[in-house]
């Protein structure tokens, strides 16, 4: 595989350049089909409702007993994400491994696309006391999630020359966030007017629970048809377990340059996951904002940053993606900075600090995956992809452990907030330091004019 399988004709004469824009016009739409569960569902709804219904199970020591482990029902929501990264970092590069041996990579998406959505769609039937049912739909739709995801992102070498990868991925991610944005509006006029539509709130959060479902798995139909596999080279067969992991890490450590750049992405972008997951945090305890401000700042995050997706591709056509990210780590660090002065109780200011964040969001993730794909190897996209979406979703701890060491040191979420520059700063000195033309060449690559 490679970059000539994006010049070769179709077999029935088609023209290769109509074919791949048809391509890429689909795999937008995974984006689309899929975010809508990272938003309305991650985000917003199943945290505080399986907390609660974790709560209405547990005893009088405020503890439920999952498999006879004693544990705080406040504590079940964030074990139950825990537990599903485990599992994707188990299961990530085995089947990375194996998309990039038999060249099928349509089926296995279609797979855990599915098994998402379908405990995704699942999470309706969450009510009462059955908070192992949500524990174990959010296990396996999360773990899922970043095993599509893998997949999804691999795609991007293969249906993308070059020159086209920066803006193909931006526009991925822009059609992410706006599907994102409509849906969670639509899951908010339901939520917020459940009494009008005859609905419990309890049967509200769970309808809105399974819409993203329901709506990952009809848009995922459309990727589906558009994508196309590609024939694999002959290769060794698919080792088990730890093994595969243990060889797609030793065959990385020859690329080191390719490393440098994930440890640069794995540091910064640890510094971007706290800031999403700690924002709230910070908006409620020390800005004291209610609840309905909090809903509308993501709202807003949402929606800029399709904006905000689309602008920093153009500035990377005309600067290269390197430079776009680094001022886009300059960008995250003065909001950063602004956040720390934000006065209490003033929600209008906390809306700009979403609206930075936002702006920058978007552009950050998009043109870091785009880059990403010019250093991987062809014929291992998706096992090369399996270590990014590792950095993304398995490795981000490091800046919650901050966050919170520096609430519990100063009892100050304005320096808890603050302390999370040096993931920026750190991070944009690790990226600066590659030598991205080279890496690309090592990887085996064309190097575009603009990188």
């Amino acid at each position: 595989m490679g970059t000539d399988t994006l010049r070769t004709a179709t077999a029935d004469g088609a023209d290769p350049a109509a074919e791949r824009r048809r391509e890429q016009r689909g795999w937008y739409f995974y984006d689309w089909a899929c975010s809508v569960y990272s938003t309305s569902v991650l985000t917003v709804f199943l945290g505080p409702y399986l907390t609660s219904v974790a709560e209405s199970a547990a005893d009088a020591d405020g503890y439920v007993h999952p498999l006879g482990i004693p544990v705080r029902a406040g504590s079940f929501f964030a074990y139950s994400v825990s537990l599903s990264v485990i599992l994707a970092v188990l299961v990530m590069p085995l089947v990375g491994a194996a998309a990039d041996r038999s060249g099928r990579k349509k089926p296995l998406l279609a797979a855990a696309a599915y098994t998402g959505a379908a405990a995704t769609t699942g999470m309706f039937f969450l009510d009462g006391d059955r908070y192992l049912l949500g524990g174990l739909l959010l296990v396996v739709a999360n773990a899922a999630q970043s095993v599509a995801m893998m997949l999804y992102n691999s795609y991007l070498p293969q249906i993308a020359p070059p020159e086209e990868r920066d803006a193909v991925s931006s526009r991925g991610w822009a059609f992410g966030y706006a599907a994102g944005a409509l849906v969670l509006v639509v899951n908010l006029i339901l939520y917020t007017g459940h009494d009008s539509f005859g609905l419990s709130e309890s049967a509200a959060v769970r309808i809105c629970l399974a819409s993203a479902g329901l709506w990952w798995g009809a848009f995922a139909l459309i990727p589906l048809r558009r994508l196309r596999d590609r024939r694999a080279a002959a290769r060794e067969s698919a080792l088990p377990g730890f093994r595969q992991l243990a060889a797609t890490v030793r065959d990385m450590r020859r690329r080191p340059l390719t490393l440098a750049f994930l440890l640069a992405y794995l540091v910064y972008n640890d510094g971007i996951q706290t800031v999403i997951s700690q924002a709230s945090v910070y908006g409620s305890e020390e800005l004291e904002l209610g609840q309905s401000t909090l809903i509308v700042a993501v709202l807003l995050v949402q929606v800029l940053a399709v904006a905000g997706a689309l602008a920093l591709g153009r500035l990377a056509r005309r600067y290269g993606a390197k430079r776009t990210i680094l001022g886009s780590l300059v960008a995250w660090t003065v909001t950063l900075a602004a956040g720390y002065f934000l006065p209490a109780g003033a929600p209008a200011w906390f809306f700009v600090l979403a609206a930075g964040i936002g702006l920058v969001l978007g552009g950050s993730q998009a043109l870091s995956r785009s880059l990403f794909s010019h250093l991987v190897p062809p014929g291992k996209e998706a096992e090369y992809f399996s270590a990014y979406e590792l950095s993304d979703r398995g490795m981000s701890w490091l800046g919650p452990l901050l966050f919170g060491l520096t609430y519990q040191l100063t009892g100050s979420y304005r320096d808890a907030i603050i302390s999370l520059v040096v993931f920026f700063v750190l991070g944009f000195v690790l990226l600066a330091r590659v030598p991205v033309r080279r890496a690309i060449g090592d990887a085996g690559n064309p190097v575009p004019e603009r990188i």
